[in-house]
């Protein structure tokens, strides 16, 4: 059987710019996604944590600091809404057993409180904390 797991995620980031005219997608501080393990055009889903919003796209690498929504999707945020950023991959069994998410966490997240192991970005490393 496969089973659709966590794979990585980033939270409680604050979104820096929207841009409603960009042809969708969400960038992302190039250092920062590779830390979460995101790779340019892999799928995310996005959770607004100030409003409720879910809705799914796709990462775009982008300059430091940087967490862009771009696109129709820029209509379910606002400029300084907290965002989880998560993504999935299917697992076998076996690979399941073992599997253990990469969590970053941004200063305004609360460490320790996501139910995973956690590595913490210091908010001078972001520009949108």
């Amino acid at each position: 059987m496969i089973r659709t797991l966590m794979k990585s995620k980033i939270h409680r980031v604050a979104a820096t710019q929207t841009d409603i005219n960009y042809n969708g997608s969400i960038t992302i501080d190039r250092d920062l996604a590779r830390q979460a393990d995101l790779l340019e055009n892999e799928k995310v889903d996005i959770y607004n944590v100030n409003s409720g919003a879910r809705f799914s796209t796709y990462v775009i690498h982008g300059p430091k600091g940087v967490i862009g929504v771009n696109g129709a999707a820029a209509r379910l945020v606002q400029k300084g809404d907290l965002l989880i950023i998560v993504s999935y991959a299917q697992y076998t069994e076996e690979e399941c057993a073992g599997h253990v998410p990469t969590v970053v966490c941004v200063q305004k997240s609360l460490p320790g409180k996501t139910g995973h192991e956690e590595l913490l970005v210091e908010a001078e490393t972001l520009a949108s904390v």
